[in-house]
């Protein structure tokens, strides 16, 4: 049987795989240290994570084989990388300790939820993850929460981009998430003239990289913006053959990242990766709610970027075109980069998130000698 200390679970279907997907290089790292073992419960989903990692993957389809598998481990430390409702049935297992990982950094309202309540420990970015969560919950015990940065972000992917002369502009933007209180995607209002409006800026070259589950949702706005969205694209690139203007529907946006001097986007991680990446780039986030006072209060990276909606994104090229040439909110990105990821620098993260897990899985050895001795102890 497998001899993993660590399990990262993944309850969900391949759809939602993006969300362990980028955790795989991060759990390879922590692997030397800390045997990693990956648990997940539908077999597609065993299939494509194990054509992307040497990490083992352990299939426990139903509820019995899950028990059964944890009973047969010696695992000491459990990490999840979304909410989903079958989370619960590993939250049974009272002999290892929880811990929310999450799968980025955002200012959506999903963030900071009463699921925190349910792990030993939730893992955030920084300063302004703690404060959404103080913020929003009641009853909250703050000593869950550990600050240990993002680790994809000390990664350094292959670029995905030709390198190109041309100013390259990266239009981002986030799916409609899983209820209204949670959509903050572009595509289906603006989308399709944000594209109209970067491509009438002088000597620029567009890049459409969206949210994975934009390219295979099912709502019907969605998928027209979608579409209009590629044509606009296909279209300028027949115009324009040597521009480069592209779109990018697989791989890694932090590979894509780089290659740009400038990105429209939603509220959605995507930006705060940006700010973290690219702090010395312009950034343009999209209110699709049209509410600017309320986006101020709930989306603090927006005092440091410019905002669009509806009313003015037929402004956009002229801001664009201004922004690239003078970056007035640069000094105010760099405040706001350490507000989102403290004082991190490159590698950082890492050893943040290496040293968070090993300190639980020395605790959870303690807390199970405790027990078995009669005793009490404290973390």
């Amino acid at each position: 049987m497998n001899d993993a200390q660590v399990l990262a679970y993944y309850a969900d279907d391949p759809s939602r795989s993006y969300q362990i997907g980028q955790w795989l290089e991060v759990l390879e790292g922590l692997h030397a240290a800390h045997p990693v073992a990956i648990v997940v419960r539908e077999p597609a989903v065993a299939d494509l994570l194990a054509r992307r990692t040497s990490l083992p993957i352990l299939l426990a389809p139903s509820f019995a084989e899950l028990t059964e598998l944890y009973a047969a481990l010696d695992a000491k430390v459990v990490l999840y990388c979304n909410n989903s409702p079958l989370n619960f049935q590993s939250l049974v297992d009272a002999s290892m300790l929880h811990v929310h990982i999450n799968h980025g950094e955002s200012d959506k309202q999903s963030m900071a939820s009463n699921n925190a309540k349910a792990y030993d420990r939730v893992f955030v970015a920084g300063e302004a993850a703690v404060k959404r969560h103080l913020d929003t919950l009641l009853e909250f015990d703050a000593g869950r929460l550990v600050r240990i940065g993002r680790p994809q972000l000390d990664l350094r992917p292959a670029p995905l981009l030709a390198p190109s002369p041309r100013r390259t502009v990266l239009y981002a933007p986030t799916w409609e998430g899983d209820a209204d209180y949670n959509d903050y995607t572009s595509v289906d209002t603006i989308g399709p003239e944000v594209v109209r409006r970067i491509l009438e800026v002088d000597d620029v070259r567009v890049v459409y990289k969206p949210h994975p589950k934009v390219v295979t949702s099912l709502a019907p706005a969605i998928r027209s913006g979608h579409l209009a969205i590629l044509d606009l694209v296909e279209a300028a690139a027949a115009r324009e053959p040597d521009a480069g203007h592209t779109t990018v529907l697989t791989g890694n946006i932090l590979a894509v990242m780089p290659d740009c001097d400038a990105m429209v986007t939603d509220v959605s991680s995507v930006g705060l990766d940006w700010l973290y990446l690219c702090t010395d780039k312009p950034i343009i986030i999209t209110d699709r709610h049209q509410d600017r006072e309320r986006f101020r209060d709930e989306v603090p990276v927006g005092h440091c970027a410019d905002v669009v909606d509806e009313s003015d994104v037929a402004d956009l090229a002229a801001l664009l075109g201004s922004r690239l040439h003078h970056d007035e909110h640069h000094l105010d990105r760099l405040a706001m980069r350490h507000f989102y990821f403290d004082d991190l620098q490159v590698g950082d993260s890492t050893l943040r998130f290496h040293d968070a897990v090993a300190e639980l899985v020395r605790l959870r050895d303690r807390l199970v000698r405790a027990k078995q001795d009669g005793a009490a102890i404290t973390a």
